[in-house]
């Protein structure tokens, strides 16, 4: 009994560390946007006054700095503008992304490992941290599939605008004719939960498998099935994790991952309870496509939904897309 109390004190313990953490982190994030805002202030007074004394001074040799000085604040001040419209229930979460090659074999599957590196690019840019939470790669090149965890303030308030599927168009390296080819790869996108939220799920509700894992990840890998499939049977919702030593903390992160994917769920069917979502989970469909990525015969990228365009490719594949991510929000806040 004494050791059930210790096990259970420490657990508490542990709890209430973790939240303490990350209230501590909300709070840094919260003070490090205001300091932003103040800097922001701060730099568009002293170009007022430059331009001020520029005009009275007749002295037009300062043109291209504040020009220049005028598209930096100019781009930082829609970037803070951007981070404002954040504010769903869960957008301050973390954010767990989900990317699946579509069908097209070698070709698909170099697109979706193409994605993968934009988003964790997207990610490394915004100071966030990633954590492969599962991956299926092919020994011919590309990957199957991937989830991953991408820690950081606010990070599926962003994300959450890439759920959908992707396009590519272009010219396949993989074809020796030289053929334009179109690949598809499909993103799911929803916050991790803490574990203060409260899910009902009846284990009888559940499959749950183990496998061997793959892929990097220590000693363990290949050698026991510590790797983890749980399916909720109602729904058909399917979430999988390998990424920890251990069978039983690669279940607790599937378990957090498949209560995620039930919330969102039923959020978005409108329900009251998990027990009233019935129905294959379809996890994107084909015909939710909402972005084109040409690079022939020309370069650019289209978001269906805003009908932006950027017409430089490898910038956004670097990463660069919180031009989209922002007109998607501006487009959901009117």
């Amino acid at each position: 009994m004494a050791k059930l109390e210790k096990k259970s004190y420490e657990q508490d313990l542990w709890q209430d560390i973790d939240r303490a953490q990350k209230i501590m982190q909300e709070t840094k994030a919260l003070n490090d946007q205001i300091q932003e805002f103040e800097d922001l202030q701060d730099r568009v007074e002293d170009l007022g006054i430059l331009i001020e004394l520029a005009i009275e001074e007749g002295d037009y040799s300062v043109y291209s700095e504040i020009k220049s000085a005028l598209e930096r604040i100019s781009k930082e001040a829609e970037s803070f503008k951007l981070s404002t419209l954040l504010n769903g229930e869960y957008d301050k979460n973390n954010s767990i992304l989900s990317i699946h090659s579509g069908a097209g074999g070698l070709e698909a599957q170099d697109w979706a490992e193409m994605l993968f590196r934009m988003y964790r690019r997207w990610a490394e840019q915004k100071g966030f941290k990633v954590n492969i939470l599962n991956i299926l790669s092919d020994t011919e090149g590309g990957i199957k599939s991937v989830t991953m965890l991408i820690e950081g303030f606010n990070a599926y308030g962003y994300l959450k605008s890439e759920k959908g599927v992707h396009r590519l168009i272009r010219i396949s390296p993989f074809d020796s004719s030289n053929k334009r080819h179109t690949s598809f790869a499909s993103i799911d996108v929803y916050p991790e939960l803490d574990d203060e939220i409260e899910v009902e799920i009846n284990e009888s509700d559940l499959k749950i498998d183990t496998y061997r894992a793959s892929g990097a990840g220590g000693q363990h890998v290949n050698t026991t099935d510590s790797a983890i499939r749980i399916t909720h049977i109602p729904t058909g919702v399917i979430v999988q994790c390998q990424n920890e030593r251990s069978q039983h903390s690669n279940r607790i992160t599937a378990m957090r991952m498949l209560k995620a994917k039930l919330i969102q769920l039923q959020e978005e069917e409108q329900k009251e309870k998990i027990e009233d979502l019935q129905g294959q989970y379809s996890q994107i469909g084909w015909g939710s496509q909402i972005r084109s990525y040409i690079f022939h015969p020309y370069n650019l990228v289209k978001d269906h939904r805003t009908d932006v365009e950027v017409g430089n490719v490898d910038k956004v594949m670097d990463g660069d897309i919180d031009l989209f991510i922002m007109e998607y929000l501006k487009q959901k806040a009117l």
